[in-house]
């Protein structure tokens, strides 16, 4: 039963952990957790479900789309409201963050309505796989697969291309990547549709387990926060670790503990951290010296 709970675990945390890295990104470069995540994940995965059903698209052009789609919310966001601001306060870009989640919700709301649909991906619900006492579904072993190569394409992108050093620079500092020459603007939109095209990914491998509602990414949401917190939220490793190790933590209180509380972990993390550590437990904190 303990190794389910772990296989289990990292299936989840492995949701967390997109989640958890698609904000960091971002925060990394404007030191503004984007709330909006979540809902622009499932404005995603709406068009692809509308392509799917309504277009008759097969399922992995329509999922093309979508991640299309997804990028050009995050560039059009970061392009038309958010580099229009003028000086904007780390409070001010929150507030936008906010103000585009409840708009997009009523956007969905409005197009495609409130009631429950479903979006399952091309493969039989009951397959599984046997290995010993674990069996793991076919779902979880493809979330679990995605998101590790999310994390490699990533990594190799960041550490191997023009445009990944790019974005670092701007994270690290925005001033002194402009004096070398860094088109900021272009690289902060670039990295707002990168985070978007990650969130979506992770909505698209969380829509089989959950209904298709405007709601959709409410909690993958928060618990990708609390991951990011736990692991920290300027560091992109951290996270991604944050995601497995809460995904697993979860697992474990729901089977021996409580099944009850069990969303009640995440938060519970999120106060512990910022009590004893509040970097991150893979992140270093500065103090700011005057």
């Amino acid at each position: 039963m303990f190794s389910q709970l772990i296989i289990n675990g990292i299936s989840s945390g492995s949701l967390y952990a997109l989640v958890a890295l698609a904000m960091v990104i971002i925060y990394k470069a404007s030191e503004v957790p984007n709330f909006a995540q979540g809902e622009m994940a499932t404005l995603s995965v709406f068009v692809a479900w509308h392509f799917v059903n309504a277009q008759f698209l097969p399922f992995y052009q329509a999922v093309a789309a979508a991640l299309l789609f997804a990028f050009a919310v995050g560039v059009l966001f970061e392009f038309t409201v958010l580099r229009r601001a003028e000086k904007p306060s780390i409070l001010e870009l929150i507030v936008m963050t906010l103000g585009l989640q409840m708009f997009i919700y009523g956007i969905i709301g409005w197009k495609w309505g409130a009631e429950q649909k479903t979006f399952s991906l091309p493969i039989a619900e009951d397959s599984v796989v046997q290995l010993g006492p674990v069996v793991i579904g076919w779902l979880n072993i493809i979330t679990i697969v995605t998101s590790l190569l999310c994390v490699l394409l990533l990594y190799l992108f960041f550490t191997h291309t023009k445009l990944g050093t790019a974005m670092r620079a701007v994270q690290m500092n925005s001033t002194a990547a402009r004096i070398n020459g860094i088109r900021v603007h272009r690289i902060m939109s670039l990295t707002w549709g990168l985070s978007a095209v990650i969130g979506t990914i992770a909505g698209i491998l969380f829509a089989p387990v959950s209904p298709l509602d405007p709601q959709l990414m409410w909690d993958p949401l928060l618990k990708g926060f609390a991951a990011g917190v736990l692991g920290g939220m300027t560091s992109p490793f951290g996270a991604v670790l944050g995601g497995y190790i809460l995904g697993i933590i979860e697992n474990l209180f729901g089977a021996y503990i409580s099944l009850e509380f069990k969303s009640v972990v995440a938060f519970a993390l999120i106060v512990l951290v910022l009590w004893f550590k509040p970097s991150g437990l893979f992140s270093r904190h500065y103090e700011r010296k005057v």
